[in-house]
């Protein structure tokens, strides 16, 4: 008894896949509307990357299914290629090949002739990546170091200007790293990426408030200086906490002009706990560091008070439900859960661990500071003289 294969989805059935991806909506919901199983929306999301493939556009001068279906009637009729082309006012040729290519006079259907010329017009060129095996090279090194592929790209550019030869966007990358049956970037550098995602996800997602609790004596985000406002002057860092999984947590400090990051272990996230392990890195800190810090308004730093008066920095807090207002901060934390993902434990990690993987983030280019790099004391060397040791630099 011969097994029968499962189905594939229908060409209308993909179409409406891809428009309810693009719309934002999961696989599960994808998969119970079109009453398929998630695995089977998976397979052909991932056959592209979760990239929406781009509808064919026929090439100027091809036969249409009009023009198939009279070719089609006329053969039937017995008229000559001649008096078809006429008809068609194409060239006999055209007619003939046609004809000949599928199947002859006593043969020729117009449904499976376009079916037959859309397939023979999907013949896809090799992805830049593929073309240029030195440009390949460069780009999978520099996944292989966890470099965004902006990142990559605009340090491609900002080396190596002159050469067209290693031209490339980041979309490029993305698409190249995602389209795995592309084969030109091996797929376990998706791992290497912040999101470590395998396919292209849309970013159409809705974020719901909660209720916090008052702070109290809470300066508002208004209040902050005018050169905290405009990244004139270092010094003015914004603040949070980055959960993980059993309770744990760190707190994570920006420097709005910099982007220059500290990451400080905290047993619990309790203002008890909080206020005094920032009050300790503060310590460390230059005092080139120490202006004012911005938080969100998590009960966290409920005792702000005993932190200003420790330091001697301004606390300001952004309004509720305001990510957007500690905008350097919440984009730093994104960058963090590469190294950080969500359901981590992060209560075995000792402060030298956290040092490490912030050197990590505060070593990359960037693309705000011209994708230049810190290590190499070429980024600014302007960071290094104002800031003092936050990396080495021979001028210094």
């Amino acid at each position: 008894m011969s097994k029968v294969g499962r189905p594939g989805m229908s060409d209308d059935a993909k179409a409406e896949l891809w428009r309810r991806w693009r719309s934002g909506e999961s696989i599960s919901v994808i998969s119970r509307a079109l009453r398929k199983p998630p695995g089977s929306v998976f397979t052909v999301l991932k056959y592209h990357g979760g990239i929406a493939p781009s509808e064919p556009i026929p090439r100027s001068g091809s036969l249409t299914l009009v023009e198939r279906e009279a070719i089609s009637r006329a053969v039937v009729s017995g008229d000559t290629v001649r008096s078809i082309a006429s008809i068609l006012d194409r060239a006999p040729s055209t007619v003939s090949r046609e004809i000949t290519r599928n199947g002859g006079r006593g043969s020729y259907r117009a449904a499976a002739a376009q079916v037959r010329a859309g397939v023979q017009a999907k013949r896809p060129k090799e992805c830049l990546l593929k073309r240029n095996p030195v440009l390949r090279d460069k780009v999978v090194s520099m996944l292989d170091d966890e470099w965004s592929p902006e990142q990559i790209v605009g340090h491609l550019r900002l080396r190596h200007a002159d050469d067209v030869e290693l031209e490339i966007s980041h979309e490029t990358i993305y698409r190249s790293i995602y389209t795995t049956r592309w084969g030109v970037i091996p797929q376990k550098l998706c791992k290497k990426l912040r999101t470590r995602r395998p396919i292209r996800k849309n970013k159409r997602h809705s974020v719901k408030g909660q209720w916090r609790s008052q702070i109290i004596d809470a300066r508002p985000i208004e209040d902050r200086p005018a050169e905290a406002q405009d990244r004139s002057v270092s010094g003015h860092l914004e603040g949070d906490l980055v959960i993980g999984s059993r309770n744990s947590q760190v707190a994570t400090l920006v420097d709005r002009k910099y982007r220059y990051l500290t990451i400080v272990q905290t047993p619990t996230r309790h203002t008890t706990s909080v206020v005094p392990a920032l009050v300790r890195e503060y310590a460390r800190m230059n005092p080139a560091l120490c202006r004012s810090l911005t938080w969100d308004r998590g009960m966290e730093l409920a005792g702000h008070k005993l932190l200003s008066a420790a330091t001697g920095i301004e606390m300001f807090f952004a309004a509720p439900r305001s990510p957007w207002q500690r905008g350097t901060n919440e984009n730093t934390n994104k960058l963090l859960r590469q190294y950080l993902p969500k359901g981590t434990y992060m209560g075995d990690l000792t402060q030298h661990d956290l040092d490490a993987i912030a050197a990590k983030l505060n070593n990359r280019p960037r693309k705000c500071l011209g994708f230049k790099l810190n290590r190499t004391g070429e980024s600014g060397d302007l960071i290094l003289c104002e800031v003092g040791q936050l990396a080495s630099c021979s001028d210094c």
